[in-house]
This record gives structure tokens, sequence and C-alpha cells, in this order.
């Protein structure tokens, strides 16, 4: 018992340090022309307007959930271990499989999946929607050569309210981020965005995001203008056309 109690007591203190050391505050900014001349420059450097014109891609994230998105009907197909699903994100209506049957009624698997789809969605390429739903954009000074972007979203997605500072190069394109998010704990948690890559459109995309040993890698990486072009013999989703 007295092991119990000295272990839960190390436990607490190894958290506590964490969340001192770690732990930041929301960084003070300025909303104007500089944090809107600095959004624009980003939204250049990845090359939004050839991600705009994209009409399907697919990608993996961290090796466990696999996408094809339909960007231009907005449909997506979600997998991951046995199960598949075919979605409509704007009405939350779709089809569920497990091992290939299909299920009835299964709401519960359909908001999994637009769970995982929004939050990987936004993994895969978050800076082409600084300008989605309610945001309130902030200018941060940076050391260096380094600028900072606050983007605070106010409404939309699965958890509105959260905010993040994208740090960029001199050139515009995010090297990193921090996080002040409801799903962590601490403050100002950061991750790298790198190893980039142009499509063959020219769109960037980041495949990697590291802290420390953890890496939330973008893989599998494929876009194509119809379902055909992608090798498909029939719509994917046919079967959702009018959901």
């Amino acid at each position: 018992m007295k092991k119990v109690l000295k272990f839960t007591f190390f436990l607490f203190l190894v958290l506590l340090i964490l969340f001192l050391i770690m732990d930041k505050p929301l960084p003070i900014g300025e909303e104007g022309p500089r944090a809107k001349i600095l959004a624009d420059k980003i939204q250049k450097a990845i090359n939004k307007d050839a991600w705009d014109s994209t009409n399907f891609i697919q990608w993996t994230f961290i090796g466990r959930h696999h996408y094809l998105w339909d960007r231009k009907r907005h449909l997506v197909e979600v997998k991951w271990g046995n199960y598949a699903v075919l979605l409509n994100p704007n009405t939350l209506k779709g089809k569920v499989y497990i091992n290939n049957i299909e299920q009835k009624n299964d709401a519960i698997t359909l908001n999994k999946a637009y769970r995982s789809f929004t939050n990987d969605a936004f993994w895969l390429n978050a800076f082409t929607q600084i300008y989605n739903g309610n945001t309130v954009l902030k200018f941060v000074e940076m050391e260096g050569a380094s600028s900072g972007l606050l983007v605070t979203y106010l409404n939309g997605g699965v958890t509105p309210g959260d905010s993040y500072l994208w740090i960029v190069d001199e050139n515009g394109l995010p090297s990193s981020w921090q996080m002040w998010v409801s799903v962590f704990p601490l403050g100002g948690i950061e991750l790298t965005w790198e190893d980039w890559i142009a499509l063959p459109n020219g769109a960037m995309v980041a495949q990697s995001h590291k802290a420390g040993p953890f890496n939330v890698k973008i893989s599998n990486l494929k876009i194509f203008q119809s379902w055909e072009d992608g090798g498909y013999s029939k719509d994917p989703f046919f079967e959702i056309i009018d959901f």
C-alpha cells in the first residue's frame, strides 16, 4: 500500500512539474493589417489556389485512419481497423460497414468518423482554413526572422474556441505551431510542420509534425481530379449521393 501511495505521489509531482514547466499562457497579439498580410502570405506559400482546385485527395493519418475525400461534393470515406464509413460531413448521414457488412442506424460510428475526419483534415492542411468560419487573427512578434499568426476559431469544427499560434519563416511557410486546445490540459504545446512536399498540382503539404519522440505522420498522399483518374471503376460515393 505504501509503495502504491509513493508511486501515486511521485506521479502527481511529475505531472505538476510538467504542467508548471510546459504550460504557457496564450500570447498577446495584434489584430489588424499585419495579421491579414501574414495570413495571406501563409496561404500563398502553401499554394491555396492549387489546393482549392483539387477535387480528390487520399491520405493516411498516423498510420491508422485512411481517407478518400471528394472535396467538390464534400463526401468522405473513412477507414480504420475493420470499419469503413461513407459520410456526408454536412448532414452527418452515411453508411457504416464492418468487415464489408453494412450496419443499420449506427449514428455513433458516423459521429466518430466525422470527428476523426474533421481533426485529421485539419492536420493535413490547416492553413487553408485560416478564414473559415468566425476566426480572430492576431500578429505575434517572434524572435529572429520568424513571424507568428495567432488564430482563434470561435465556432465550427469539433472543439470551437481553440487557438493556434502558427510560426512561419521569412517566406511564409509554417515551421511549427503551438496549441491552446480543449483536448490538451497544457497550453502552448508545440509541434513542427516539416517534410513539406509539393503535390503534382503545386499544393504544399507537411508530412511530419514532431514533438520530441512523437511524430504525427501524414502518409500515402495522392490527389486526382476524378474518381476515374484515381483508378476507381465506379463512383466510390454513389451509395450516398443523396445523403
